[in-house]
């Protein structure tokens, strides 16, 4: 059994992907931020999982996430206080302790990732101890634990591009088994446009905006490709 936990942060103009507001301007910064929500919580539900669960920043019934619908099937939590780390390690803890099974936690940002990924991320948790999704900036899209792991959470100098390699490096001085999945692209700067998903476009966004910037989410094919958040692991 696999409980799915995904990391986001309302979708507030001037709050959420704040690198590409340069390029985009804050409202279109957030329309598109909610849109890779909803595409990620579209393909969570699709890939048949035990559970899903959002786990909310600000918490759950804050105004910051009025008009924001969730699709049913989602449970809600909060992330609570902290930096990443201890919020990650918080959130997984709790859900390993409150499921029997293993755990995958993702982010938003990252519309490749997609439900054949998290099925074949959950498949091969069930023969190691941890799976990993890298992302090509040097971070990771997803991590996936048997057991509590504070280590690879904890003094992490996040959103730089050594915490992929750094979590490894940790997990592997554990003694631990880690699958690695295909290298994938996040969305959290301007040069990353170009690798929305074909089709991949926000409603709202301005007529004069950049194709690339242009939303309807496609379903991710359901096949492995080879290859959290504005803040993300």
């Amino acid at each position: 059994m696999t409980r799915l936990v995904i990391f986001a942060k309302a979708p507030q103009p001037g709050a959420v992907k704040t690198r590409l507001i340069p390029a985009l301007g804050a409202d279109d910064a957030a329309a598109l931020a909610l849109a890779m929500l909803d595409h990620t919580l579209q393909q969570a539900l699709a890939a048949g999982l035990d559970a899903v669960e959002l786990c909310m920043s600000p918490a759950p019934g804050d105004p910051a996430w009025h008009g924001v619908a969730l699709p049913a099937g989602v449970t809600c939590t909060t992330q609570g206080d902290g930096d990443l780390g201890e919020r990650m390690d918080r959130a997984m803890q709790r859900a390993l302790g409150l499921h029997q099974g293993t755990v995958l936690l993702i982010g938003t940002d990252c519309p490749a990732l997609g439900s054949a990924h998290l099925r074949e991320a959950a498949r091969q948790l069930a023969q190691h101890d941890a799976v990993f999704l890298p992302v090509a900036d040097g971070g990771y899209v997803l991590i996936g634990l048997q057991a509590p792991c504070p280590a690879i959470f904890r003094q992490m100098a996040w959103s730089t591009s050594t915490v992929a390699a750094e979590t490894l490096q940790r997990l592997s001085a554990l003694g631990l088994r880690v699958w690695q999945g295909p290298v994938l692209h996040d969305i959290d700067e301007a040069a990353d446009l170009v690798h929305l998903p074909v089709g991949f476009v926000v409603q709202n966004i301005k007529p004069n905006r950049p194709p690339a910037q242009s939303v309807q989410a496609p379903a991710a094919p359901d096949s492995i490709a080879n290859s959290f958040l504005e803040e993300r692991p």
